[in-house]
């Protein structure tokens, strides 16, 4: 048998091996993000394993931001902005397939930096406007998915009592995880979040922490973080992008959280995750 190169090895571990990580929830081939012809991200070929949490990392600049709001088309309404290869849900490639905007962010949910309640709505109006606007008007459905996103978000407990209270009267880190109730209303897929806890307190931050690992057995979760320890804590994969000479952020490796913080196959991996470099 040939021995294998180390292009062959780093083939191997900058793609999900789906046969160790179970069922697949989306799949990335040659993802490419420009931007009026300026490629931001690119060469970003991956599996996100289903019921576990893939990490996004690496130094600012790198796309990790760019190449998450790839995977809810949320580049659709940026001028200039081009995504190219495959970004597949199921098998359908969500931007050459017949899956409409509408349904993908239904099933593929969006939590962004900051909290973004809706100000002038109560807590449970927050909650249930997206089952609203798909069409759900039936009172006791809409109940029903406030109570359940609220107790998926550990909020429940602290907002039962007050539902009808204006979300913006809530802590930052309650407003944060009434934005995660609001997509879990939908029931997606795939959960996106995008440094969720960069605004949190260290004690809003751990509740999170703790919600985004108990969330995966009911979602999947994709998340950017340029935190070390926390993508060290909550997530079980991992992707290392990082800025070329031309500016462009590529995929540098991918594999279980494990291997990319104590035996990457790159050195650059493990110099960023040493604090080395970023």
């Amino acid at each position: 048998m040939e021995q294998e190169t180390m292009a062959d090895i780093q083939s191997k571990t900058t793609t999900t091996e789906s046969i160790s990580r179970g069922p697949i929830a989306m799949q990335l081939r040659d993802v490419a993000v420009s931007f009026h012809g300026r490629t931001a991200v690119r060469d970003c070929t991956f599996d996100i394993a289903k019921n576990r949490v893939t990490s996004l990392i690496g130094p600012s600049g790198s796309g990790k931001t760019t190449l998450l709001r790839a995977l809810n088309r949320l580049h659709d309404l940026t001028p200039g902005a081009k995504v190219t290869g495959q970004i597949l849900l199921d098998g359908v490639d969500i931007y050459r397939g017949n899956v409409t905007v509408t349904e993908l962010r239904t099933r593929v949910g969006m939590v962004f930096q900051r909290p973004n309640p809706f100000p002038t709505m109560s807590i449970y109006d927050n909650v249930v406007s997206g089952l609203r606007f798909n069409g759900i008007k039936k009172k006791a459905l809409l109940d029903e998915a406030a109570e359940s996103s609220l107790r998926s978000a550990a909020l429940w407990d602290s907002v039962s009592s007050r539902l009808k209270v204006s979300a913006s009267n809530l802590s930052g880190g309650e407003q944060q995880r009434l934005c995660i109730a609001r997509a879990l209303a939908l029931d997606p897929e795939v959960l996106l979040m995008d440094e969720p806890t960069s605004a949190l307190d260290p004690v809003a931050t751990l509740r999170i922490e703790e919600l985004m690992t108990s969330l995966k057995s009911r979602v999947t979760v994709v998340i950017v973080t340029h935190n070390m320890q926390q993508a060290a804590r909550i997530s079980d994969d991992c992707a290392f992008l990082l800025m070329g000479d031309d500016r462009a952020g590529e995929l540098i490796e991918f594999d279980t959280t494990e291997k990319i913080f104590n035996n990457p196959v790159d050195s650059r991996t493990l110099d960023y995750t040493l604090g080395r470099f970023g």
